[in-house]
């Protein structure tokens, strides 16, 4: 695993899972596919912030789609199968594949709902707004 020296601080305390998640996304931005797409998005009423993640997923069907969340991962997964019967090709370049796009999500954010719409796959994810918590630490005597 590789250190983050930000990390290290004797201020920081607690942050190793932190430390994890940066290093398990650093290992999965290197695969290309499917494009995608994070936005902010007006909706809601304003009430919170909802993020627009969309993916570019043409040529899939809803029923080769899968959307799950996983140990607080958004995990999409995308599998076609190759169905040759009675093609003959001269030329093929687009092949069927398979794919999965992983986002880990911060706590306390929210699916809101996905969408498969002209080939582009948009899911909704809302982020509450934080509560500012002030809490009082009594001092005991050392008597």
């Amino acid at each position: 695993m590789s250190r983050f020296p930000g990390f290290s601080s004797p201020f920081l305390l607690g942050f190793d899972e932190i430390e994890r998640v940066l290093d398990r996304v650093s290992k999965a931005a290197n695969d290309g596919y499917p494009p995608y797409n994070i936005e902010r998005v007006d909706a809601d009423g304003g009430s919170r912030e909802v993020l627009r993640i969309t993916l570019a997923v043409a040529g899939f069907t809803r029923a080769q789609l899968d959307v799950t969340i996983e140990d607080s991962q958004l995990v999409i997964r995308g599998r076609q199968t190759d169905d040759d019967r009675g093609r003959q090709y001269l030329h093929r370049g687009i092949a069927a594949r398979q794919f999965q796009r992983v986002f880990v999500l911060a706590e306390g954010i929210e699916v809101i709902g996905a969408e498969l719409k002209d080939g582009l796959l948009a899911i909704d994810l809302a982020r509450p707004e934080p509560e500012r918590v002030i809490r009082r630490i009594e001092i005991a005597d050392g008597e």
